[in-house]
């Protein structure tokens, strides 16, 4: 049985991508990986062993074309009102939260955010399918 351990993404400045993720969602630094050509560093958080990977590619100065095909990645927390407040005191950006409903009963409680580099991230409040 396969099991998810990271996703990629590919960031412009090491310190202000992992300053965003550690503000953001806590997540800190569980390894560092120094190449000739670029640096890995791996980020996760207390409750989850699944890690979001930073790749930086040296030598790199213009931002990455983020196309059409890249969606989000999602957080749940367990009081999505005081991480949206939380983040907005720590000078982050987070959009208005939102309610998404499905034949007519409550799916989801959410806001997004977007990471130095553009990506797009998820918030949900924890519940339902989302735990």
């Amino acid at each position: 049985m396969a099991k998810p351990i990271h996703m990629m993404v590919r960031v412009n400045e090491e310190a202000r991508s992992v300053d965003f993720y550690r503000k953001a969602f806590g997540l800190e630094i569980s390894e560092r990986v120094d190449f000739p050509d670029f640096t890995l560093i791996y980020m996760k958080g207390a409750q989850s062993p699944f890690e979001v990977e930073l790749t930086v590619n040296k030598g790199r100065a213009e931002p990455y074309s983020l196309g059409d095909g890249y969606g989000h990645m999602a957080f749940v927390v367990d009081d999505l009102a005081a991480e949206h407040a939380r983040m907005k005191s720590v000078g982050l950006a987070p959009k208005d939260i939102k309610q998404m409903a499905h034949d007519g009963k409550p799916f989801g409680t959410f806001f997004f955010i977007e990471d130095p580099d553009g990506y797009k991230i998820e918030v949900l409040q924890r519940g339902g399918r989302f735990q």
